[in-house]
């Protein structure tokens, strides 16, 4: 490579990163009816997801893009507003708007055996983007994985694996054991949530500041970049 295009690289890498750190620092600071634009935006894209189905026959739970969806919000969006957008994702959907798996609506999809990683979504996009936004190392390829894997598999599936069994025992009538909802409800995800937590910690980390979205706001850094007055997140990301 040239050292004129070495150049040029480095200079669209100097640009791209201003652009992202802007976006982020607009996310925190613009209103609030254009963070609810964007908490909608991102549950538009996690309805959009939830389409990507492939139904399975031996369980009532289908494999969708809904989380790799879900957690992006968390890091693009932050705490309160990537939980913001989960919350208006279920709400919609209950209020009628067909974006659930299979481009249904309604309460009962809220009240059938998917609705607990429904709102496993809420909670996991808020988890996340609460520990994006205040460590740096939660930006990091590792440690962003580290934050993606905690919260899908410990938080989504906190709450939707024991909706499921409680599903399973007053609608179905059954008697479920954790063994039987964990094969239902669980272990056919595996892989294919390993994969979507990858490309959402190789997305999330491109399209996140590093450690300059945690410097103070005084100024002009070296490179031309805002800063933050504080190195605490603001009030409105906790």
């Amino acid at each position: 490579m040239s050292s004129r295009s070495a150049v040029d690289v480095e200079s669209g890498w100097d640009q791209f990163r201003r652009v992202r750190l802007h976006f982020h620092r607009y996310r925190t600071d613009t209103g609030v009816a254009r963070k609810t634009g964007l908490a909608l935006a991102l549950a538009v894209l996690t309805g959009l997801a939830a389409q990507v189905r492939i139904p399975l026959p031996f369980t009532p739970v289908p494999i969708t893009l809904q989380t790799f969806a879900v957690l992006l919000t968390g890091v693009l969006l932050g705490a309160r507003w990537g939980g913001a957008s989960q919350g208006l994702y279920a709400g919609l959907g209950v209020a009628g708007v067909p974006w659930f798996a299979g481009w249904s609506a309604g309460l009962g999809r809220l009240f059938g055996p998917t609705g607990g990683y429904v709102l496993g979504f809420v909670l996991a996009a808020t988890l996340v983007g609460f520990l994006t936004d205040r460590y740096a190392r939660a930006r990091e390829p590792a440690g962003l994985l580290a934050v993606l894997f905690v919260a899908n598999f410990a938080v989504v599936y906190g709450v939707g694996l024991p909706w499921l069994y409680g599903w399973l025992a007053l609608v179905r009538g059954t008697s479920p054991t954790v063994a039987g909802v964990l094969e239902l409800g669980l272990l056919p995800f595996v892989l294919g949530d390993l994969a979507k937590l990858l490309a959402a910690a190789g997305v999330g980390w491109v399209l996140s500041p590093g450690d300059e979205f945690d410097a103070p706001r005084t100024g002009v850094s070296a490179r031309g970049d805002a800063t933050r007055t504080s190195t605490e997140p603001d009030e409105t990301e906790r």
